[in-house]
């Protein structure tokens, strides 16, 4: 399996502070080591609260990620104890147990981390045991440039403008259902991509009539041309 390389458009980024480049990454030696920090900075980073943490079944939970730790589960499992010990001798993560009764939380070694850790070594915090939502590790969905250019053709400098405009107007669930029934119509011209989109803005989102489309209605989008 190949990496198929960033996409055009708009991506995601995540913060990394500096001094892991400059003071951690030149220490870490272990490959599990590495992806459990890197994992726990882009996690930590899109979850929400003034005390952030994770706990090993976080990580565990996480299929994708558990996934490219090792070959079996049982190998991801005994890696990722591996890597949180290590992470932890080495002062990335701060480690504590919540309730002395095992509930360990890692926090990033930061004066947040710090103060949490310590507030609660003190009996002054505890987490909120309400759940909330966390990111996993997932897919990124497809550009609206990069379903142009693998189902319909090369990207002019006007047509990005255009293109651009509607991703910022539409839905990604919209914009990649309407490539899909414009290939599977065989009209693969970004008016008629561009009509079904405005017709779901203006009538609502409907697949399944699009789908069932009469011939007549194919006809009509399939002598534009190409933008």
């Amino acid at each position: 399996m190949t990496f198929a390389g960033f996409p055009d458009g708009k991506v995601s980024f995540t913060r990394i502070p500096e001094p892991f480049f400059s003071e951690l990454l030149p220490q870490i030696d272990d490959v599990g080591e590495l992806k459990v920090t890197l994992y726990a900075l882009w996690r930590l980073e899109r979850m929400e609260g003034e005390f952030r943490f994770l706990r090993e079944s976080d990580f565990r939970a996480d299929e994708r990620f558990m996934f490219g730790l090792a070959p079996t589960l049982e190998e991801a499992e005994s890696t990722l104890s591996e890597s949180l010990e290590r992470a932890v001798g080495r002062g990335t993560f701060l480690q504590v147990d919540a309730d002395q009764k095992g509930d360990v939380l890692f926090f990033l070694n930061t004066s947040k981390g710090r103060a949490a850790v310590d507030a609660i070594q003190k009996g002054n915090w505890q987490p909120d045991d309400s759940p909330q939502v966390t990111p996993v590790l997932a897919e990124e969905r497809p550009t609206i440039y990069h379903l142009y250019e693998q189902n319909i053709g090369l990207i002019t400098p006007l047509l990005s403008e255009t293109l651009q405009e509607a991703e910022d107007t539409y839905p990604a669930e919209w914009i990649e259902e309407a490539f899909r029934i414009a290939v599977e119509k065989n009209i693969r011209n970004w008016r008629y991509i561009e009509a079904i989109l405005r017709r779901w803005q203006e009538r609502g989102y409907d697949v399944r009539k699009d789908r069932r489309d009469p011939e007549e209605h194919r006809r009509q989008y399939a002598n534009w041309e190409d933008d």
